[in-house]
């Protein structure tokens, strides 16, 4: 993939009336910060980094054209309007040739995993890893196959393979995906008078009282207490 190269403007003018002019000419107002603290103020034009940027990663070094100048850069945030969802303001950080950096590369899974095939759950806990590197070295995103996942089996940190020249910072333990089988619910028995309430007709287990208004069987005593049939003597 060829870089991404944007053209920009020096910003001589700072402050929100200055920003919003900047917005209704279609130009994004945005910030170049280097490595020494230093930074300067640029402005870009917002169809062009919308239509560059699509589909680059956190981790891409673009090129950033001021007035004929380059300068390699990450974006490092974006901030947009909660309501529209435009650019408001973009921050760009510097980066020197020949000097290491650190920075998150993203983790792109691939592959149908075998335990998933199975029955499985996949998870992936981690989205991306810390490195560190020469910006020559950086890579855009780092791709991981999983394909030959099992259930209860994971891929780590430590498990990914990286190029020469770039050094783990993120821990190594840390899971980027694993395959587990979903806990099945435990679904309770139901007792033997619950089973018997559930049939019409039914006579109550063994040792169970009877619902409640419910006549006594053929031949069996009152309850204690209990006012003789309609029409029976006294005794």
């Amino acid at each position: 993939m060829s870089q991404v190269v944007l053209s920009a403007k020096n910003r001589q003018k700072s402050g929100s009336a200055e920003s919003r002019r900047l917005r209704q000419k279609g130009r994004i107002p945005a910030v170049i910060y280097g490595r020494a603290g230093k930074s300067f103020s640029i402005d870009l034009d917002a169809q062009e980094f919308i239509k560059g940027v699509k589909g680059i990663s956190e981790s891409t070094i673009v090129k950033v054209d001021v007035d004929g100048k380059p300068f390699e850069a990450f974006i490092k945030d974006t901030q947009r309007n909660i309501i529209d969802g435009n650019i408001l303001h973009i921050d760009f950080y510097e980066v020197e040739s020949g000097v290491a950096l650190r920075a998150k590369v993203s983790i792109l899974l691939r592959g149908n995993p075998i335990g998933v095939r199975e029955g499985g759950m996949l998870e992936n806990p981690v989205h991306d890893i810390e490195v560190e590197c020469l910006p020559k070295d950086l890579p855009e995103r780092i791709e991981v196959d999983i394909s030959g996942l099992k259930v209860n089996q994971s891929i780590h940190v430590r498990d990914i393979p990286l190029a020469e020249g770039v050094r783990l910072i993120s821990g190594a333990d840390q899971v980027v995906a694993l395959v587990k089988f979903a806990k099945a619910e435990a679904v309770a028995a139901p007792t033997a008078a619950e089973a018997a309430a559930a049939v019409p007709g039914a006579a109550p287990a063994d040792g169970a009282a009877p619902a409640a208004g419910a006549a006594p069987a053929a031949g069996a005593a009152p309850a204690a207490g209990a006012a003789p049939a309609a029409g029976g003597k006294k005794a």
